[in-house]
């Protein structure tokens, strides 16, 4: 298998790692992308981001109330 953040994947894919990557182990080498992309684009002043781990993906809220989201104009 293939070991990715201390945790040993078997060969084969993996649609979700711990980590939040999907990716392929092989005998040669282990292969990954992002679940989530990273927010560019939103009110820096107002808002922050913040990383789900459940839902693989982050969030951006407002500092005076997280409970608010932000609008995301763009993501990496």
């Amino acid at each position: 298998g293939c070991t990715l953040d201390g945790k040993l994947y078997p060969f084969g894919e993996i649609a979700r790692t711990d980590s939040c990557f999907r990716c392929s182990c092989s005998r040669d080498a282990m292969r990954c992308c992002s679940l989530f992309h990273t927010p560019t684009g939103y009110d820096k002043e107002n808002c922050k981001v913040i990383f789900n781990k459940q839902i693989c993906d982050y969030e951006v809220v407002q500092k005076s109330d997280p409970s608010k989201e932000c609008v995301v104009y763009s993501r990496v």
